[in-house]
């Protein structure tokens, strides 16, 4: 055979040969499915914005080194499962649950995709992982405190409202938070000398409504609690300062809206945090390796503005230990 006949046939027994798609030849750009609890990006978007930064300044830009696949259940149970369920069928790389109800129905849906929690109140107990510091399993990620600092919470509260006597803890029923939570705070209401009634809200109506009672009945001020209420806290603060309840919660981001003061972990820190979590894991961290982690500050945020409306005086040596002072 002629030289020029052999680099002929080479060449074309080469052009036969199934070269490697795009896809193939350059790695597969990482997919983090995010399942939220409102109803939009619109409800979420101090968080979503939190997660986004933190992930940017960890190097990823969505669509050129990382994609967010987004899911919103609008707090309700079956969307939850439903949508977890749609993540683990894409087979994303890693599923962020914002909640626990939302990280339960994530483990339901897969015992392999890695799971990080921002926000659960017990993941022991929830039945998520084996412990704090050996996760175990495909799930890790963050727990709060906001039912361990109950009774640091209403004493502050007392502080500011010194007549405080008899207290409404607002929450949707539907949150599973909600029991274990209203089992805490009686207990730590009874302690504080408080008599305390649970108000259950499902709507924004409902809300309107309870406030109102709350209002006609004497009570002297109200807990705003759980992510529902999160996802409502601009009619929560609209009716509280309408009927001048003096209102607490326990995130910061609802205190602008209305609300007196807010004790709790500093929920956009927990995303920040998750986003590191994101990280390892992408970098080949196995979840039940990486311990859960809690909160590393409590944060009081006090509202001048609503005290003012509220003919309350704040002590100065409050306002002097607040991380954040709304004016």
């Amino acid at each position: 055979m002629r030289r020029r006949e052999f680099i002929m046939l080479l060449g074309g027994s080469a052009a036969a040969w199934p070269l490697p798609s795009r896809a193939q030849q350059r790695k597969a750009m990482p997919r983090v499915g995010v399942l939220w609890h409102a109803a939009d990006a619109k409800q979420e978007e101090e968080y979503l914005g939190a997660l986004t930064k933190a992930f940017h300044e960890l190097g990823y830009v969505e669509g050129k080194n990382i994609e967010l696949d987004h899911r919103f259940p609008a707090e309700q149970p079956e969307r939850f499962r439903t949508l977890a369920q749609e993540l683990a069928d894409n087979k994303v790389d890693v599923i962020v649950a914002v909640t626990g109800l939302g990280a339960k129905e994530a483990k339901r849906a897969t015992a392999t995709i890695p799971i990080v929690i921002v926000a659960d109140p017990d993941p022991i107990g929830n039945g998520l992982v084996e412990s704090l510091a050996r996760p175990g399993g495909n799930v890790t990620g963050l727990s709060l405190m906001t039912t361990d600092v109950s009774g640091k919470r209403l004493a502050l509260f007392k502080q500011i409202v010194p007549k405080l006597a008899r207290l409404a803890f607002v929450v949707d029923p539907r949150d599973p938070t909600s029991k274990p939570a209203g089992v805490v705070n009686e207990r730590e209401a009874k302690a504080a000398g408080l008599s305390i009634q649970t108000f259950g809200v499902t709507t924004p109506d409902e809300i309107e409504q309870a406030f109102s009672v709350i209002a006609r009945d004497g009570f002297d001020g109200a807990f705003a609690f759980g992510p529902p209420l999160y996802n409502e806290r601009a009619q929560v603060g609209a009716s509280a300062m309408a009927h001048k309840v003096p209102t607490i919660a326990s995130n910061a981001q609802q205190v602008p809206y209305g609300l007196l003061m807010s004790y709790g972990p500093d929920f956009l820190e927990y995303f920040r945090r998750a986003a590191g979590y994101v990280d390892n894991i992408l970098k080949g961290a196995k979840p039940g390796d990486l311990p859960i982690q809690q909160p590393t500050r409590i944060k009081l945020v006090i509202n001048l503005k609503a005290a003012k409306a509220l003919d309350i005086s704040v002590p100065p040596s409050l306002q002097a230990t607040a991380d954040e002072i709304i004016e």
